[in-house]
């Protein structure tokens, strides 16, 4: 879960930065991800707000740290993988999750959790016995001067 939390630091999102991390049954680090603006479509063009119009706001164009996770793994199958994600999958990244076969999703924040994003993830991953647990906090501090 420290290197998803260190991958959301990448995000610019300025309310909801998230970061993954998808690890093999050995728990080996195999791909990183966090939400952000789609590669040639910069971070100080497109929108960041919550609030507007569609077009004027975040949600059709940023890509999030699951499905980056996901896309940028260029090895071979994920089948029975983990993905660790700072905040419970929505539901188009859920299918994203159990089409390449990962099995558990360890989440830190599950603050959405009444939306129907959330209820629909949940449903998803219950019916394609994709196993979901909120990360124990171990009390382990990283602390890291660049």
């Amino acid at each position: 879960m420290g290197i998803a939390v260190l991958s959301s630091k990448r995000s610019k999102d300025p309310n909801t930065a998230v970061g993954s991390c998808i690890v093999g049954s050995d728990n080996r680090i195999l791909s990183l991800g966090y939400n952000g603006m789609p590669i040639g479509c910069s971070d100080d063009e497109f929108p960041w707000e919550r609030e507007g119009g569609s077009l004027d706001t975040k949600y059709f164009y940023v890509c999030h740290a699951e499905l980056n996770a996901i896309l940028n793994y260029n090895g071979g199958p994920l089948q029975g993988a983990r993905i660790y994600t700072t905040l419970f999958p929505c539901n188009e990244c859920t299918k994203s999750i159990i089409q390449k076969g990962i099995k558990e999703v360890i989440y830190g924040s599950d603050k959405y959790a009444d939306t129907d994003s959330v209820i629909a993830a949940k449903r998803m991953m219950d019916a394609a016995g994709v196993v979901y647990r909120q990360y124990e906090r171990s009390g382990k501090e990283v602390i890291l001067e660049l």
